[in-house]
């Protein structure tokens, strides 16, 4: 029988095109699941920066209802049940303001500890992409964020649906007891058959002693925001709905998706984690507030550039009443009436300045560390 050795020059052949697909798998600018993992477990050694965006993000909601369900246990007289409409509400922007800073400061530490750790060097000269590098930070910090954002919603939604008081049968408005699931009309109907309650409790010119005339002028002259007022006070009663509480947890990730997007582009871009830091937790409670609520005369344009301010206008409805500013004018995308003192701008608009956002911070975080000197 005669064997058949391969010769020197077929066992040579196999070795380059296996180093052309190792280089290859090295220099794509697509970050490999490897790559993803390695970076996320990175992340994750961090446990003062976890165990802080933690406490940020879910703390809050697992104490007050921790507190709330051990006091009615204990003295169920004394304390009501721990679920509540407007402790939902509260809780939930709660989460969306620490959320954003958590998002932000998890973000701008991604962004910088390359540099500070004088690893970033070393990660160039393996000859990887610095794009999938830096598209790699992406997925590995989201991967933190949204699981702790929908903990403690899940938690907030378990406790408002199991734990909640049965929801009112009519609606308060000043001090009336209105019907529920009113439209406009149906409110307007509803005041002009109560004249004397109308004279006696709501504000303005027709009061005590007014006569029919004055109340229906009354009325029809200020029933935009008499219903407002209705459907805020609706809204902040009852628990809500199945559909809603889906909107507000797709509402909260989004918001925490932005801040962690904003702080890596911004610390890419900076280098520096504290500074980056400081500006976005600026940006979020002090600029995006007063801006939201203030109109500057010939700036409105530039006041909606602010992702903050889009975001509130695409703020869901049931958070709206449990927000500083009472609801906004009219009703928005997805059922909202947002939290703005100022007009809100048009749909398109409001989805280009988030989609904005998002897209112009990665590519400058991405472009910086592509033109970074190692």
């Amino acid at each position: 029988m005669t064997t058949i050795e391969p010769t020197l020059s077929e066992g040579r052949s196999e070795t380059p095109q296996t180093q052309r697909r190792t280089a290859a798998a090295i220099g794509a600018w697509l970050p490999t699941w490897d790559l993803i993992t390695t970076k996320h477990l990175e992340i994750r050694k961090r446990r003062g920066l976890i165990i802080t965006i933690a406490v940020l993000v879910v703390a809050p909601t697992v104490l007050i209802y921790g507190f709330r369900l051990l006091f009615h246990a204990v003295d169920p007289h004394s304390y009501g049940l721990a679920g509540d409409p407007g402790l939902f509400s509260l809780l939930s922007n709660l989460m969306a303001e620490f959320g954003f800073i958590g998002a932000a400061a998890l973000g701008a530490a991604v962004g910088t500890t390359d540099l500070t750790d004088g690893m970033f060097r070393h990660l160039v000269i393996t000859g990887r992409s610095r794009l999938a590098l830096y598209l790699a930070r992406i997925p590995a910090g989201l991967a933190i964020t949204i699981p702790l954002v929908a903990l403690g919603f899940a938690m907030n939604c378990l406790v408002t649906s199991y734990e909640s008081p049965p929801p009112p049968m009519t609606v308060p408005l000043y001090g009336l007891n209105a019907p529920e699931h009113l439209d406009q009309a149906g409110l307007q109907t509803w005041l002009l058959q109560h004249p004397s309650l109308v004279a006696n409790n709501l504000p303005g010119p027709a009061g005590p002693g007014a006569t029919p005339a004055q109340i229906r002028s009354e009325i029809d002259a200020n029933i935009g925001s008499l219903y407002s007022t209705y459907a805020t006070d609706e809204i902040a009663g009852s628990n809500p709905a199945d559909n809603e509480m889906a909107k507000i947890g797709l509402w909260l990730e989004l918001e925490v998706g932005i801040g962690f997007l904003v702080g890596l582009g911004l610390g890419s871009l900076t280098g520096q984690r504290t500074t980056t830091t400081i500006v976005l937790i600026a940006l979020e409670i002090i600029v995006t507030p007063l801006l939201a609520r203030v109109q500057i005369p010939y700036f409105i344009d530039g006041q909606r550039l602010v992702v903050g301010i889009a975001m509130d206008q695409l703020r869901p409805a049931a958070l709206a009443s449990g927000s500083q500013g009472g609801g906004g004018p009219g009703q928005l995308l997805f059922g909202g009436h947002g939290a703005l003192g100022i007009p809100p701008m048009p749909t398109w608009a409001m989805i280009s300045v988030i989609v904005g956002w998002i897209i112009g911070w990665s590519v400058i975080g991405a472009w910086r560390m592509m033109t970074r000197d190692a």
